[in-house]
């Protein structure tokens, strides 16, 4: 998984506990997002495509949910992986 794929994992984990498996459900509704293996928590973003504008629309799902809450807990969540990223890759939703 690369590192995409991480930061998705964790943010549909993280929102896994506050919102059960709502969390995978909105996460399949993602464009362009694969959820691989549920219970291993495995997801791949496709080749090609605009990987932060991928997270972009994951964190997306879950703020017209739950609001602003929903923005910090996935920034929280993912906030190790994108230290490591540069500046221009990191997605607008995580900044």
């Amino acid at each position: 998984m690369d590192t995409f794929g991480q930061i998705a994992s964790r943010i549909v984990k993280e929102q896994e506990l506050i919102i059960g498996p709502l969390a995978w459900d909105e996460a399949s509704q993602v464009q362009d997002l694969r959820i691989v293996d549920r219970q291993a928590g495995t997801i791949e973003i496709a080749p090609g495509t605009n990987h932060g504008k991928v997270i972009d629309n994951l964190v997306n799902r879950y703020v017209d949910l739950f609001g602003r809450a929903a923005r910090e807990a996935c920034r929280e969540a993912a906030v190790s992986l994108v230290a490591d990223l540069p500046p221009s890759e990191v997605p607008s939703s995580l900044k």
